[in-house]
């Protein structure tokens, strides 16, 4: 919805109804990915594209007919070989597109979302696609990583299915996910029948590294692979260039503690950040380590050193007032124990340890361990922990 937000908004804030294309799910070679859109504006104009051309003729007259009943409905496009181009897909891939009337009747929060997204602030649309109940279809939740907006976060239809679809919801928006979830009627995730398409709306999260050393551009090589928005700080300019970190997506030359209590200050670093201290030096890494303890819980704060630098890091840290707790939370020495000897293969194990503790992981070899590989979510009720996924690309 996102490419096409401006327009819909727009109408949407004159009380008239748009017909609004989304896809929510693609198999082999679609041209468009799940979430793009289109949009059958109340003067009959088109704008956004859900297939780059191949089925927006289709797409578009039945916006009209969802228009005139205002029922959601959600319509496959696939070819075969065979009548690839009669039906118009050419690439041969197949779409899954949600057709819905969007008012402020249908999605009262909408001005919401587009506020969160134009500030950057992260949100999740859930919309429920498919149901035996066709009253639930089109119904959409609100969904942020602190909790609802009060009044305008909508409904799926119970509060167990909200409940279930907010966890799993806020996982996706964390790693910044678009795809749909498949559930039991009242959101049982080891059933089937009900579809719900989750649509994250989230800047990248930021992945900070402190000190502009061979090991830091190892590490930022890895945090940009991960997805993360990548700023390498340090104080000395001859060492902060372009040339050395190319592929980063800020380079910033200051003091680092300093940098990052402005960054704090103005909430531009949020509860997914990764703040990696890789300075080597007491008069950087303690400043910046003190500031970084008034991020929230959620953040993944490590420090790159030996185990004596470390034992005389937390000494000074305890001396500039450190709390237990605040020392509790630090990862030092930084990474996991992979053996790792160059820069690059211990960027691997920073990596490696900052997905473990996003998600739970136990950090073993999955050949020496039993049962489930993915063990995050809810698991109440017995049921198992995760949903099963369409996942958005092929």
């Amino acid at each position: 919805m996102q490419d096409v937000l401006d327009e819909v908004l727009a109408d949407w804030r004159a009380g008239h109804t748009v017909g609004l294309a989304t896809v929510v799910r693609t198999q082999k070679s679609a041209p468009r990915p799940a979430g793009a859109s289109m949009a059958r504006r109340p003067d009959g104009a088109a704008v956004g594209s859900v297939s780059g051309g191949c089925v927006e003729g289709a797409v578009y007259e039945l916006s009209a007919d969802v228009l005139a009943s205002g029922t959601p409905v959600l319509q496959r496009y696939g070819v075969s070989d065979d009548d690839a181009f009669a039906v118009g897909l050419t690439c041969g891939g197949i779409l899954d597109v949600f057709v819905e009337p969007m008012s402020q009747e249908s999605f009262p929060g909408l001005a919401e979302v587009a506020a969160d997204i134009e500030a950057g602030r992260p949100v999740a649309v859930a919309t429920i696609i498919r149901s035996a109940d066709r009253a639930l279809l089109g119904r959409h939740l609100v969904v942020r990583p602190d909790g609802a907006c009060a009044g305008l976060d909508g409904s799926l239809g119970s509060a167990r299915l909200d409940r279930v679809v907010t966890d799993d919801a806020r996982g996706l928006l964390a790693s910044g996910m678009t795809t749909t979830l498949e559930y039991g009627p009242e959101g049982q995730r080891r059933g089937e029948g009900l579809e719900v398409f989750v649509a994250s709306y989230a800047p990248a999260p930021r992945m900070l590294v402190f000190g502009a050393i061979d090991f830091a551009a190892a590490t930022a090589a890895q945090g940009k692979l991960l997805g993360y928005h990548v700023t390498v700080c340090d104080a000395r300019p001859i060492f902060t260039t372009r040339a050395r970190f190319p592929e980063v997506d800020e380079l910033v030359v200051q003091w680092p503690s300093r940098y990052l209590a402005e960054q704090i200050d103005a909430g531009l670093v949020d509860e997914r950040a990764v703040v990696c201290v890789l300075t080597h030096d007491p008069k950087f890494d303690v400043p910046i380590l003190m500031e970084a303890f008034r991020l929230p819980e959620s953040c993944f704060i490590g420090a790159m050193g030996s185990r004596r630098t470390h034992r005389g890091r937390l000494e000074r840290l305890r001396e500039a007032g450190a709390r237990e707790e605040d020392l509790a939370r630090l990862h030092s020495p930084i990474g996991l124990d992979l053996g790792a000897r160059t820069p690059e293969e211990t960027a691997v194990s920073i990596a490696a340890e900052v997905i473990k503790t996003q998600w739970g992981g136990g950090g073993v070899a999955l050949v020496a361990t039993e049962g489930p590989i993915h063990e995050a979510g809810n698991e109440a009720d017995g049921e198992a922990p995760s949903p099963r996924v369409s996942r958005a690309t092929p």
